[in-house]
């Protein structure tokens, strides 16, 4: 309901919605307090660009599943309430351009999960950045801009995942800290501080002139003084701009960039990192945050920025799969780059996002059953080729509707190789109590097959089960842990208490594939089987994905 002409106030009916996971009402002009109560099952709500007023009531702190808070851009006020920090999955929030006050509260640096973006701009926020933010170790934006925050920077200078920071027109003091990151931000992020230092005891520019859009004012400003002062100020003057070129040289070398393209491409990591910003942000994996970007020359990539140095497992896992295979439902890696604390890797951008948007999102599983099925096809076909046709074969271990992306034409892509291994290694065979034990096996909760809770060895029918969960996922139209199937069940076990009660397997198909054809009916009900083949407890009891390709296609051909 965003973009439209939607005026009043936000209903508190609205917290009856118990099922409401996206409340996205940006860019109306909507007015009056937030609800005190909203729905405990939203993950993702955008109100920003309203005209909201009144405090944010403290109970925001029972919203423990959201995900992403934007409510930029109105008039709410008063304090941050503490209780935020019950939010504990919130990767994004964004309370910038309002007229919030007092100090920040430290509960803010205890959000385990704020990965994406944290924008407290324009608000009347005082006092100092708690400590506590030193803990934002995931955090890749800060925008604390247009605010009346004291003290100093070096609170933040640890932050090693920071791509953008905006701390202008505040009360900051003292050196900045010195680290290549601080060495590079713009002087326009760094303005309207009077008695915040850069290199050399150079001060900031207390009115922005350091931003792009003063060059010219601030060229013939510099002229004019170099002219009126005296010789002993210019060698001074001289003396510090070497200085400092010379601290920005020395950083660029101890920091310099590695970087490996697959495709002929132009541009530069400066037109990559330069767009790494929260308004670009796509999604997010268990290994990064991927981003929207398009280069000089027009053409758009997707880039996965990972979320530290420690996930450089991950980033060698994906280079090393990714880089050496080709297939066309599997998605392409078009390059890497890398320093000390960045690690990025470039992809084709996709633009219909991923089969769990398609069946969850808010069209709510608009897809017919021809154009689910393509999918699930292609990404068995995608399995069989790491199974089979890679020598040694590769494992992908984190099979799951968020890591099947759609192209232009709904074509499917299996993607986000960073739990990806060969399963042939003489390791793997034998020492099973280490290979059952190691993090990067992990999956995604939901999708991962029994053996993952034992001490049993960890192959290639792991993933087999996974794709029966997607495939019961896409019949279904429901996620495998919906918080709505009875009893808290999981989907798997919903499903199998239904056929073992000797129902009608029917019921259990999305609403939206009902009622249809004959011959389409059948194919569903015959996926069905195939899915619970997948599904087997025993690992060895699971068909090969070649057998499951197979079968899949054999359903396609029925006597229509």
């Amino acid at each position: 309901m965003s973009n439209n002409r939607l005026v009043g106030g936000i209903p508190p009916s609205i917290s009856g919605c118990e099922n409401l996971e996206f409340l996205d009402l940006h860019s109306n002009a909507l007015t009056g307090p937030l609800p005190d109560t909203l729905p405990k099952s939203l993950q993702f709500v955008d109100i920003s660009d309203n005209r909201l007023t009144g405090p944010l009531s403290p109970t925001i702190g029972s919203l423990t599943e959201l995900t992403k808070l934007n409510l930029g851009k109105n008039q709410l006020s008063g304090k941050i309430p503490a209780e935020i920090m019950s939010c504990n999955r919130l990767q994004l929030l964004d309370l910038g351009n309002n007229g919030f006050s007092g100090d920040i509260p430290k509960e803010l640096g205890q959000l385990p999960s704020l990965e994406i973006s944290l924008n407290l701009s324009c608000n009347q926020l005082t006092g100092e950045i708690p400590s506590e933010f030193s803990d934002l170790d995931k955090l890749g934006n800060l925008d604390l801009s247009y605010n009346k925050l004291s003290g100093k920077l070096d609170i933040l200078k640890n932050l090693q995942n920071l791509v953008s920071l905006n701390v202008s027109f505040n009360q900051f003091s003292g050196d900045l800290p010195n680290t290549p990151f601080f060495r590079k931000l713009p002087l326009s992020d760094l303005a309207g501080n009077k008695d915040l230092y850069i290199a050399g005891g150079v001060k900031t520019p207390a009115d922005g002139m350091g931003s792009p859009g003063h060059a010219r004012t601030t060229m013939k400003l510099a002229m004019a003084i170099l002219v009126s002062t005296s010789v002993v100020l210019v060698l001074l003057a001289i003396y510090v701009l070497v200085k400092t070129r010379m601290a920005n040289i020395k950083s660029m070398e101890t920091d310099t960039w590695e970087m490996t393209l697959y495709q002929k491409l132009e541009f530069s990591i400066d037109d990559i990192v330069r767009n790494l910003t929260s308004s670009n942000v796509i999604g997010t994996g268990s290994s990064g945050v991927v981003y929207k970007v398009t280069i000089p020359d027009g053409e758009t990539l997707a880039v996965k920025k990972m979320w530290s140095s420690e996930e450089s497992g991950a980033f060698s896992s994906e280079i090393r799969t990714l880089g050496s295979i080709r297939h066309k439902n599997i998605v392409r890696l078009l390059g890497w780059g890398s320093n000390q604390t960045l690690k990025l890797l470039f992809y084709d951008y996709l633009p219909n996002g991923s089969l769990s948007s398609l069946l969850h999102g808010a069209g709510k599983g608009g897809a017919e059953w021809e154009a689910r099925y393509d999918v699930i096809l292609g990404i068995a076909h995608a399995l069989a080729y790491l199974h089979h046709d890679c020598v040694p074969p590769i494992m992908h271990g984190d099979v799951k509707a968020m890591n099947v992306l759609l192209g232009p034409r709904m074509e499917p892509y299996l993607a986000d190789f960073g739990l990806a291994r060969l399963v042939n290694s003489e390791t793997d065979k034998t020492d099973t109590s280490k290979q059952s034990q190691r993090p990067h096996l992990a999956g995604s909760y939901g999708y991962m097959a029994p053996e993952h809770a034992s001490m049993q060895r960890i192959t290639e029918k792991s993933d087999i089960y996974s794709f029966g969960v997607v495939l019961l996922e896409v019949l279904t139209g429901r996620h495998p842990l919906d918080p709505t199937l009875p009893g808290g069940a999981h989907l798997v076990q919903w499903v199998r208490d239904h056929l073992n009660s000797k129902r009608d397997p029917v019921d259990i198909l999305d609403p939206k594939l009902r009622g249809r054809a004959d011959p389409q009916m059948h194919e569903m009900l015959q996926t069905l089987a195939v899915a619970f083949l997948c599904l087997s407890t025993r690992a060895d009891d699971r068909p090969m994905m070649k057998d499951v390709v197979a079968m899949l296609k054999e359903i396609r051909y029925v006597d229509l």
